[in-house]
């Protein structure tokens, strides 16, 4: 039996022409992270501004014969390049604020355990702790031992005083 290209039992065209992209998860989603933390910060606010300020102010002023998005067509370029940064940021941003979430998701769910184990841990002690009280209640005290031992002595001292005034003759 020879194998065929077009078999029965396998979809037709499922080989793409173009080779599959392979994304590192992990790699990208900590890219993200560090581009939302970066766009989160005073410095780039300042930097972003700064840039914007020398953008516009060199395709103000400048020489109509150096400028490179003049100002008669109303900054179209830097309108488009803001709009690309922000058409980025926005699903860079979702991206690391979900990645946050599942950590926190991990992160919850593991201090729920550990909060189960201290409760339980806690609940096994109380249960020594009263068992504890209890063998202590049933325990003699230092003040009982001694009644009892005076008792036992005076019983003692009495058996032995009998037999002695049994075996005197009571005519004396």
């Amino acid at each position: 039996m020879s194998k065929s290209k077009n078999r029965l039992d396998a979809p037709i065209g499922t080989r793409s022409r173009f080779p599959r992209l392979s994304i590192d998860q992990e790699k990208f989603g900590r890219a993200s992270e560090s581009f939302a933390r970066a766009m989160g910060t005073g410095a780039f606010l300042i930097g972003m501004t700064i840039f914007c300020f020398v953008w516009l102010a060199w395709n103000t002023f400048a020489p109509s014969s150096i400028q490179f998005d003049p100002r008669l067509t109303n900054f179209t370029l830097l309108t488009l390049i803001l709009s690309m940064q922000a058409s980025y940021a926005a699903p860079l941003i979702l991206l690391a604020q979900n990645r946050q979430d599942d950590r926190d998701r991990v992160k919850f769910e593991q201090d729920r355990q550990r909060a189960e184990r201290n409760l339980a841990d806690t609940e096994y002690l109380a249960r020594e702790v009263v068992a504890l009280r209890m063998a202590m209640e049933e325990m003699a005290t230092k003040d009982f031992v001694k009644d009892e031992l005076r008792d036992l002595m005076r019983e003692l001292l009495e058996e032995l005083r009998e037999p002695a005034k049994k075996t005197k003759p009571k005519g004396k």
